[in-house]
């Protein structure tokens, strides 16, 4: 009977609708100040469950309580648990779960977390031990994950009947500068259909961003908010007016003036309960993700607000070029919402040009 290994972490994603740029140590503690709970668990079980209809033989190693073992009980599984867990986890109980686990003969890790916990992973399980990630993190910029919980599940369920090859897939984090860089290699099950990749700097010709920008500036209506996501294409907007922003956070534009910086989800309701607002939003380079990669403060209850004829999405030719025809994609954590965002979109590239794109069911 094949093993799985599955490693949970419990705190991982719980900073993402506060607008904080990770979950791990003090970030964690102020998102749970807030009241904030982790994804994570909740999206384990999406996984599990999408495995349990394919009705196969297995057997799961995991963790005490919330690095794995309610997940997988809470989905009908009598997993064999290893070890034991504070009040608090750690990046050290991963690291010994996962050692754990490959010491009792699991043959693929699977877990849930975001780039931080793949690190941590990487350090034990080294670029030749298999490994998949169930997106469960702020930021999922590593090409070891899935495009969201049901495929992480369907893509287990292939790796258990033996229909998967293997690859090798780059493991990226900000490191302490607020860098991208790759810190190392691990190995996934991998189907071309199902692993998003990772995220990858796409350069532009000198202007680009900012003709995109002086078009959307023109359009400008005193009567919105308008919202602005991460990332340098939608941050044209205000550097364009000669605005501060938040690379990597949520900011608000109203009357070309700025009118909240780093927004979190609480502070962008209220911004669209009190005036007609439109989002701006990017592409992450390599992927192709408009919502779910570091943008989890626009939530599925600001989208339903706002609407989807007033997102505004935004990237240079050059990116779209990158995608090398794949469509564009949402792991919003709310399947019914992902579902009505599918189709054609019309992605602004320049000034007074757009290109129309679609937006992938999941395969």
């Amino acid at each position: 009977m094949k093993k799985i290994g599955l490693v949970v972490n419990p705190i991982a994603g719980i900073g993402g609708r506060v607008g904080l740029k990770g979950s791990d140590g003090e970030l964690s503690r102020r998102a749970m100040e807030f009241g904030e709970v982790s994804p994570a668990p909740r999206r384990t079980v999406e996984s599990l469950q999408e495995i349990s209809y394919a009705n196969i033989e297995f057997e799961i190693l995991t963790y005490p309580s919330a690095m794995g073992e309610n997940e997988a009980a809470e989905c009908g599984y009598r997993p064999t648990v290893f070890g034991h867990i504070g009040e608090e986890t750690t990046a050290e109980d991963t690291k010994r779960a996962v050692r754990e686990m490959m010491k009792h003969g699991a043959e693929l890790i699977l877990f849930a977390g975001g780039d931080g916990t793949a690190r941590d992973i990487m350090e034990i399980a080294g670029d030749r031990f298999p490994v998949l990630g169930i997106p469960a993190g702020v930021k999922m910029q590593s090409g070891i994950f899935a495009i969201n919980t049901k495929l992480a599940g369907r893509l287990c369920v292939k790796f258990l009947k033996g229909q998967t090859s293997t690859q090798k897939m780059e493991v990226v984090d900000y490191d302490m500068k607020g860098n991208l860089r790759l810190f190392g290699y691990m190995l996934v099950p991998y189907d071309q259909n199902i692993i998003q990749g990772t995220k990858s700097y796409v350069p532009s010709e000198e202007g680009d961003e900012q003709a995109i920008a002086a078009g959307i500036i023109e359009d400008i209506s005193d009567e919105y908010a308008y919202i602005i996501g991460p990332g340098m294409t939608a941050k044209s907007v205000p550097e364009s007016l000669g605005l501060p922003y938040t690379l990597l956070g949520v900011d608000v534009i109203r009357n070309k003036h700025l009118f909240i910086r780093d927004a979190n989800e609480k502070q962008l309701l209220d911004v669209a309960e009190r005036f007609p607002s439109k989002i701006v939003i990017g592409i992450v380079g390599g992927q192709g993700f408009l919502l779910g990669r570091g943008n989890q403060q626009i939530s599925p209850n600001i989208i339903r607000k706002i609407g989807r004829d007033n997102l505004i999405v935004v990237a240079t030719e050059q990116k779209i070029l990158s995608l090398h025809g794949r469509s564009l994609l949402v792991d919003t954590g709310d399947h019914e919402l992902d579902e009505t965002l599918i189709g054609y979109i019309r992605v602004v590239t320049g000034y007074r040009r757009s290109a129309v794109c679609k937006v992938a069911e999941s395969p």
